[in-house]
């Protein structure tokens, strides 16, 4: 804070002063000199001076490394220097420089002598070397002053008072972009430790020895700095008042005299003959310059806000006109605009709606195969835990288990009250074939019981089914898996089993396998009604499987294969009617979601033909695909709506709003009178 009593502790050509007079002197004196820097900045090559004063001065410099040029600020005099200005502008300038309306920090040199920091460097330098010349176009007046508000809310909302807005603290770039500087007079919104700011920049409450820094101190100077901009010179700044303000003989009393200049003078309208400047952009100058703190703006946030707005009135501007020559324009060019854009639109919307169903086809046909394998996993992982209990050693030899029925039962019926109580498929059957393929066990119990399914993939996992009769030399599987889907007898739907071996207890010979089979449409409908819910018709969006290990690849699980129509054919037609092409297949491998895929079905039911949306996903290692179809007509169904509302109403809003745009136009015809 200056000194109580310093005549030269502020002045009024701009510059804050924060040194007694003598360290003033001493570093006019030094300024003087060669052109040598004060001092060096480790990893910078000091270039020239670009300016001084009270606190010290400023040079160009480059950094070694990189070669960018930045600016220095040496505080030249360490025994007349307030430590807590570099400190405080330094630690403003940290906390801000996430701004792009602020000048950026680089680093600091604290234990050097003298200390410095460096910030980046502006190469058109201070507003106050443009001003010079002259008032600003109100337009680039406006521009600046939205920057200085954007600087200032990110400064207030981080707790941050600038405290002395003024050109001199203004640096622009080579775009001619402008950032806020010196924050040496900066204080926390919560501290009571007055600042004194730059004579017409000030708001009378600042200028006093004992003041509350507050937001308000701000808003003013920035009324002041838009004033300036836009006449070129500050408010109440006449050659009779600096006359008063030199004629004063301390601090006190230079503060004094500033304060009865702004309370006696009449309130500046200069800015209002200004070219460019309305009534708007005059108000919010005024607002901000209100001697009395409670009229004024209360903060930088508001004044930002006036801005907009102001911004937006005279956007609107133009449509005065337009409202009386565009209703004429736009009727006689609406049919020629509608007939190219509408189109247009409707294939974006098109594109767009396509695009959303196919994500979410993806991510739905993703989590299904992940849950088909996750449903395989658990099963398969409950048989192998129990396949222990199944055997029986007597002297050394292993054998199935006598009580295989009663074990079994009780077994079964756990796993099968869990599964309803979890609201999963449940198991078409449980079964255990011994190491010939003979059926020993099955439940529910049926006429299977004791056949030979030894030439079925599940008892020895070949990868193929075996003809019955030449399966008599083939031995049980040593692995657990899912075996090749197969034509159930009795339902005609297509099943899968889980199957585990049954080791002895030396695990060096398969005494039988136990197997639990699941119809493949039973197993996807704890998902299908949610897929199906999404769409008006159960056969618009629906699940499918796909056994790629085959070649030709052929569908596992269809919507059609529930019809009746496919219960009454024979094996081999039906597996005709359920072939992939070669298109068909690939499109499935590349894993790439089509919007025109072809469903199989379609060749022999027309109600399945295409286009469909459709994406793909392996399940697992089993080498079945999932499918999510949904109908392309369906997914696009709201833009086709869409071009059934611009027919069923165009007529009807063109003469709505031929009269509507008629009636504007006289009014604001007769406005304008």
């Amino acid at each position: 804070m200056p000194a109580a009593h310093d005549p030269a502790a502020i002045t009024a050509d701009g510059e804050t002063l924060r040194q007694d007079v003598s360290a003033i002197e001493r570093s006019q004196s030094l300024s003087r000199l060669s052109g040598t820097a004060p001092g060096v900045a480790p990893g910078y090559d000091i270039v020239r001076c670009l300016g001084e004063g009270s606190f010290g001065s400023v040079w160009l410099a480059t950094e070694t490394r990189t070669g960018r040029q930045v600016a220095i600020k040496f505080y030249t005099h360490q025994h007349g220097l307030d430590w807590s200005l570099l400190s405080r502008e330094v630690e403003k300038l940290a906390v801000l420089y996430t701004s792009r309306n602020i000048v950026g920090l680089l680093d600091v040199g604290w234990d050097r002598d003298p200390p410095y920091f460096v910030m980046e460097y502006l190469e058109q330098g201070p507003l106050s070397r443009r001003l010079a010349a002259g008032a600003l176009p109100a337009a680039e007046a406006v521009r600046i002053a939205r920057d200085m508000l954007s600087a200032l809310v990110h400064a207030h909302n981080s707790g941050i008072l600038h405290c002395d807005l003024k050109p001199a603290n203004i640096l622009i770039d080579s775009g001619g972009a402008t950032r806020l500087g010196d924050f040496g007079q900066s204080r926390l919104s919560t501290e009571q430790t007055p600042a004194l700011g730059t004579l017409y920049y000030m708001a009378p409450e600042q200028a006093v020895l004992d003041g509350v820094p507050d937001a308000r101190w701000d808003v003013y100077a920035l009324g002041a700095l838009l004033y300036h901009m836009l006449t070129g010179v500050p408010p109440y700044r006449t050659p009779e008042n600096e006359q008063r303000l030199q004629a004063a003989n301390s601090l006190e009393e230079r503060l004094a005299t500033y304060r009865r200049i702004l309370s006696e003078s009449p309130q500046p309208g200069a800015h209002r003959r200004r070219p460019g400047v309305d009534s708007r952009l005059a108000d919010l100058v005024d607002s901000c310059l209100q001697r009395d703190p409670l009229k004024r703006l209360s903060n930088a946030q508001v004044a930002l806000d006036l801005l907009e707005e102001r911004d937006n009135v005279l956007a609107k501007r133009p449509l005065i006109a337009l409202g009386i020559i565009g209703p004429l324009l736009f009727l006689a060019t609406l049919v020629a605009v509608a007939a190219r854009a509408i189109p247009k639109a409707e294939k974006a919307a098109e594109s767009s709606l396509l695009d959303r169903a196919l994500a979410t086809d993806l991510l739905t046909v993703d989590i299904l195969a992940k849950s088909v394998q996750q449903e395989f996993d658990i099963r398969q992982k409950e048989l192998e835990d129990i396949t222990d209990r199944l055997i029986k050693s007597v002297d050394g030899k292993s054998h199935l288990r006598d009580d295989l029925k009663d074990f079994l039962g009780g077994w079964t019926r756990t796993v099968s009250e869990r599964l309803k109580s979890q609201q999963r498929t449940e198991d078409d059957s449980i079964f255990v074939v011994d190491a010939s393929g003979l059926q020993v066990y099955r439940t529910p119990h049926d006429e299977t019981v004791g056949q030979n399914f030894a030439y079925r993939d599940y008892f020895h996992g070949l990868g193929r089914e075996l003809p019955p009769g030449q399966a008599s030399e083939v031995r049980p599987r040593k692995t657990s898996g899912i075996s090749l889907a197969y034509r159930s007898q009795s339902s005609k739907e297509y099943k899968v089993s889980v199957a585990v071996p049954i080791w002895n207890t030396q695990r060096t010979e398969v005494l039988g396998v136990i197997a639990r089979s699941i119809p493949l449409s039973d197993l996807l409908t704890q998902w299908e009604s949610s897929i199906a819910k999404t769409a008006s018709n159960s056969r618009d969006r629906f699940l499918a499987l796909v056994d790629m290990r085959e070649s030709p690849a052929y569908l596992l699980d269809h919507p059609w294969m529930t019809e009746q129509e496919s219960r009454d054919l024979e094996d081999e037609k039906l597996k005709e009617r359920l072939v992939l092409s070669q298109e068909q297949r690939e499109a499935v491998e590349k894993l790439i979601p089509s919007s025109r895929y072809d469903d199989p079905i379609a060749r022999t039911d027309e109600r399945y033909a295409g286009p469909w949306l459709a994406a793909f996903a392996p399940v697992g290692k089993t080498g079945w695909y999932a499918i999510v179809q949904e109908r392309r007509s369906s997914a696009v169904g709201p833009v086709q709506n869409l071009r059934q509302v611009f027919v069923q109403y165009g007529a009807g809003a063109l003469v709505a709003m031929t009269a509507v745009f008629a009636l504007l136009g006289t009014l604001l015809w007769r406005a304008s009178r």
